[in-house]
């Protein structure tokens, strides 16, 4: 059985249902502090069998310890965690106990356990403004916001831990900004207030929920001004953490880092356009100040899980835009 940390969440929903329709059991776990529990009934009516689901904090040795011991855990996938960059500036303590306290937590746990098959939900922020782009896994350490250093001070706690215990198998994604929705428009990304990430806040302008989008800097050295960022499928990451999870259960007994992305940029502007083009929807936004923590732009290099792992992102910012507005033109108003 697979343990998804944040299970009930975006990305760990998405990675559920390709993991449950690949053949394998899984059991969810979530505090539900930005996610819902109708969400895992989507999930539930998706792949037409109950999944069972945890509610507890990653952080609670008591909620950790009673969740391996009611179920057969032999691998986790780590998605717990909060991911607000500009919120990771103001609330820097609540960002260091939840993200690296609760993994120190969950991996305690593990260990008394004796699971020792762990892929975790890193960041692309790690590598802060790179020097090029697309960015190799080889590329400086050097993140510029709260969450980044959360996420880098993960990655250093599991190498340490690999060299402690070598026999731990341990997948480092680094990937860079989902987006879209299942096709099948059940489920997709409804973060709880006003929307941290671009396209949430894109669909639910398109929708009327918000009356404009803020873009957050017009005057970065790029083509058009607006931040560019790698634009991944939310099911082509799905995807990834599938073949990085398969490649953990072949027991490697190695720490491998991988990034998940497309291996080209976009920018906020062009999203804005595709999007516009996939709804028929005018998106009215508005050019506002730099976001702190935020770099002009960055994007993956991916060969490396190509070769290692046999993964590539397939769908296309077309792609993206049709799932996103599909989810959210059938759900207005989110999992409300």
């Amino acid at each position: 059985m697979i343990l998804l940390t944040g299970g009930a969440g975006y990305i760990g929903l998405h990675t559920a249902a390709v993991l449950i329709e690949a053949g394998q059991q899984v059991v969810l776990f979530d505090n539900f502090s930005n996610s819902k529990p109708l969400a895992v009934k989507r999930l539930e009516a998706i792949v037409g069998r109950a999944v069972p689901c945890v509610e507890g904090d990653v952080r609670s040795r008591a909620d950790m310890d009673g969740l391996f011991d009611q179920h057969p855990v032999n691998a986790v996938i780590h998605f717990a965690g909060l991911k607000a960059v500009g919120e990771s500036a103001n609330q820097p303590l609540r960002y260091y106990d939840n993200n690296v306290a609760g993994t120190l937590v969950l991996l305690a746990a593990m260990q008394r356990a004796e699971v020792r098959r762990f892929v975790f939900s890193s960041s692309a922020c790690v590598y802060g403004e790179p020097d090029v782009s697309p960015i190799p896994e080889s590329a400086a350490l050097r993140p510029a916001n709260t969450y980044g250093r959360t996420k880098l001070m993960v990655e250093e706690i599991l190498r340490d831990l690999h060299v402690a215990a070598p026999g731990w198998s341990i997948a480092l994604l680094r990937y860079f900004n989902p987006v879209g929705a299942h096709p099948g428009g059940q489920i997709g990304e409804d973060p709880n207030g006003i929307p941290n990430n671009l396209m949430p806040f894109v669909t639910q302008v398109a929708v009327g929920r918000l009356p404009e989008l803020q873009v957050f800097g017009g005057d970065y050295p790029t083509p058009d001004g607006s931040g560019v960022r790698d634009y991944i499928h939310v099911m082509d990451l799905a995807e990834g953490h599938r073949a990085a999870l398969d490649w953990a259960l072949r027991d490697p007994q190695e720490v491998l880092t991988a990034n998940l992305g497309t291996g080209r940029g976009y920018s906020v502007l062009e999203l804005v356009r595709a999007f516009e083009k996939a709804s028929g929807k005018p998106i009215p936004h508005r050019i506002v100040a730099r976001r702190a923590g935020d770099v002009p732009a960055y994007w993956g290099d991916p060969s490396l899980a190509r070769q290692r792992l046999g993964w590539t992102a397939r769908r296309t910012l077309d792609d993206i835009c049709r799932d996103a507005w599909n989810w959210q033109r059938r759900n207005p108003q989110g999992f409300a």
